[in-house]
């Protein structure tokens, strides 16, 4: 993981405005986790991870299907850019770049230790492969809690 003088070394210092960010078209509609009738079809990130993310959900789509995915709640979207600081700390998020991304945050919560969360079981290893394969990391397989949480790593 970066810390967070790298990662504003590569993608600049945070700001509210995020005028680092790009949409990208999401190929398949995610719902909000905290409203599921509302559908979400394009998504702002940081846009040195555009192509990253847009590979990711392409990939998801084509390995689990749409059905697939609503039915493991792979579909709930929690965010991604959010400039804040993080949960508990004074250190940006690195949703304040737009560089990560929250998926099932109420089966996948922050403190839920990750042998718990629903990320840890068997039909989610191909989501821990694609993400992975495309350059990010996620939290509860890093440091043990926070599964819905995924970063770029690099």
């Amino acid at each position: 993981m970066l810390s967070t003088k790298a990662i504003i070394d590569k993608y600049g210092k945070p700001n509210q405005n995020g005028t680092y960010l790009v949409s990208i078209k999401l190929p398949y509609p995610m719902r909000l986790a905290w409203d599921l009738k509302t559908k979400v079809n394009t998504m702002r990130c940081h846009k040195l991870v555009a192509q990253n993310f847009t590979n990711v959900f392409n990939e998801l789509l084509a390995v689990y299907g749409l059905e697939k995915i609503q039915e493991l709640g792979i579909d709930l979207f929690g965010g991604c850019f959010n400039f804040r600081a993080m949960r508990g700390g004074s250190d940006y998020s690195r949703h304040s770049w737009g560089i990560a991304i929250d998926l099932d945050p109420s089966r996948n919560q922050l403190h839920t230790p990750y042998a718990k969360s629903n990320f840890s079981k068997p039909q989610y290893a191909e989501l821990h492969r694609i993400f992975e394969k495309h350059g990010f990391i996620n939290l509860g397989k890093t440091k043990g809690y926070d599964a819905m949480h995924w970063e770029i790593k690099e």
